[in-house]
């Protein structure tokens, strides 16, 4: 069998590109994407004790706690000086609990994975990093990779326990969940790496940005 020819040099500006030498490798196909489609339904109804759960793994270590500290922009008002006053129930916190949310209900549904959903991705990363213009945001990548293992491992065991899955689907599933985390992961460590700067258009859909990253501070 031939080898397939990679241009390692577009693989870093062309995000379409990137995205489907990622497919290959790991097998990703649409198969996967109906996959996550169909698990959907069943992480919906716990969406509220994920986004509780992620966050107060978040607050049970000093080191990623002390991101939320810093508040993000529109919560002015709100602003408090010491760490104790913020809580996992504040306002701040809500609102990131809420874009978390709209997160996972965006990549469970997408059924075409289009230019515009793949640039959505990529902001996620983006975000999180100083290159999306918020110098006080840049997250240190290894409490973004621990979050999104953990994640992970959350939508891993609500396949694994759910009794209405036969067992060809939970293991479908559990596949198809590990490549979305897997690509997504990459989106991150592209901007991180700093391998990808100034992406080209690839679309002519105008993708609204996230006002506050669903992870850290904005």
């Amino acid at each position: 069998m031939m080898d397939e020819h990679i241009d390692s040099s577009r693989i870093t500006t062309d995000l379409r590109y990137r995205y489907e030498y990622l497919s290959k490798f790991l097998n990703f196909t649409p198969n996967d994407i109906t996959m996550l489609n169909s698990l959907a339904p069943h992480v919906f109804p716990r969406m509220s004790l994920i986004a509780d759960t992620v966050y107060r793994k978040l607050f049970s270590f000093d080191v990623t706690k002390t991101y939320f500290v810093t508040h993000n922009q529109g919560f002015e008002k709100f602003a408090a000086g010491k760490e104790h006053q913020i809580t996992i129930d504040s306002a701040q916190m809500t609102f990131r609990k809420d874009m978390l949310n709209m997160y996972l209900k965006r990549v469970l549904t997408q059924g075409d994975w289009n230019d515009a959903f793949l640039q959505y991705l990529s902001q996620v990363g983006k975000i999180h990093t100083s290159l999306a213009g918020a110098s006080s945001i840049n997250v240190d990548y290894i409490h973004i990779n621990a979050l999104l293992g953990y994640l992970e491992h959350l939508l891993i065991d609500i396949v694994w326990t759910e009794e209405s899955i036969n067992s060809e689907s939970k293991h479908d599933m559990i596949k198809a969940v590990n490549k979305l985390f897997w690509i997504q992961n990459d989106f991150f460590t592209m901007h991180y790496l700093k391998t990808v700067k100034d992406l080209p258009p690839t679309t002519n859909v105008t993708v609204k940005e996230p006002r506050c990253c669903f992870i850290f501070n904005h």
